[in-house]
């Protein structure tokens, strides 16, 4: 009876996962924070998350301590049974089976059944609601960008000081990283703080793992670690014996700072200009009347000028005629 009972569930369960909007509630519980743990690769040039097929297996039959299983969800009673249903979700293709090519990489494979030993995409994409929300979300974002010069006098203020620490924030973790690293590759270490947060092809959890890394430095670097090493106490003695100097450069970078806040890094451009920057250069009518009076005023010196060059071309005429005269008169 008892062996009755267990088949009968088994029976239950399969017939239950027979129907796809019940399917598609297990895949939206498996996509969940409750669900396996995943990671992202590229498949043909876009990002997706992937597991083994044997982990999927595991977490169906047993999952992980502290996992809270649907109510509405019949548990599976033996392996076999996960792997009727991860058969059929390939079926459905709402996984899609495929082989690692490399690091973070993924291709297709003409095989489709599945198995425990392959890799798995997920296909299915569950609820779209939330990604209408974000896609919507997006354009409204996009319309206020560029609405900008609409925004109130504080809001963009705000923004502009909030986009300027983000930006002092992200050169002081680039620039205290390879300070780190600068000084542990001197005594033959490689150090790195969050050594995967720039790596394109991790996500952004997986990006801030580990905190850090910390390796021995690769042969042939002595002649380098020594060069640099000399190069940078060479700095620190300049900045002791020289402190006038070096309080100069600090407050140099303070002041840049102070005007990168303050938006006066182009302090030769007028205000005027500032605020019209955006705005097509047409002229006034006053500018207009101006360059007309301008023009007029510039024909009238010309014709001036003609009519004083032909009074002076008249009167040599005159001159030279006079003198004639005289002569012919003593001859």
């Amino acid at each position: 009876m008892g062996s009755k009972t267990e088949n009968d569930d088994q029976m239950e369960s399969l017939s239950f996962y027979e129907d796809t909007e019940n399917l598609k509630k297990l895949c939206n519980f498996l996509l969940s924070g409750e669900g396996p743990s995943l990671r992202e690769a590229l498949l043909m040039e876009k990002r997706v998350l992937y597991l083994k097929g044997e982990k999927l297996v595991n977490f169906l039959f047993e999952p992980k301590k502290g996992t809270k299983w649907p109510k509405t969800l019949p548990r599976f009673k033996s392996r076999q049974e996960a792997i009727v249903v991860c058969k059929e979700m390939c079926k459905l293709q709402f996984i899609l089976r495929c082989e690692k090519q490399g690091k973070g990489e993924l291709g297709m494979m003409r095989n489709r059944d599945f198995d425990e030993s392959g890799y798995f995409t997920w296909v299915y994409q569950g609820d779209k609601t939330v990604s209408h929300l974000m896609t919507a979300a997006l354009v409204v974002g996009f319309f206020c960008c560029v609405c900008f010069q609409m925004w109130p006098t504080f809001l963009r203020v705000f923004v502009w000081y909030l986009a300027v620490s983000l930006l002092l924030f992200i050169f002081a973790l680039v620039g205290s990283r390879a300070f780190l690293f600068l000084c542990v590759w001197i005594i033959g270490f490689d150090l790195w703080f969050l050594p995967n947060l720039f790596d394109e092809q991790l996500g952004f959890y997986d990006s801030f793992k580990p905190i850090i890394s910390c390796e021995r430095t690769r042969p042939g670097q002595f002649p380098y670690r020594i060069g640099v090493g000399v190069a940078f106490f060479s700095f620190c003695y300049w900045a002791i014996t020289q402190p006038s100097e070096f309080d100069g450069f600090v407050t140099a970078q303070g002041d840049f700072v102070k005007d990168l806040y303050a938006g006066t890094l182009l302090s030769d451009m007028s205000q005027e200009d500032k605020e019209n920057i955006d705005k097509p250069k047409m002229q006034s009518l006053e500018d207009l009347l101006k360059d007309l009076d301008s023009s007029e005023n510039e024909d009238m010196r010309k014709e001036k000028e003609v009519d004083e060059e032909g009074e002076l071309d008249s009167l040599l005429d005159n001159l030279i005629d006079e003198e004639e005269d005289i002569d012919e008169d003593e001859e």
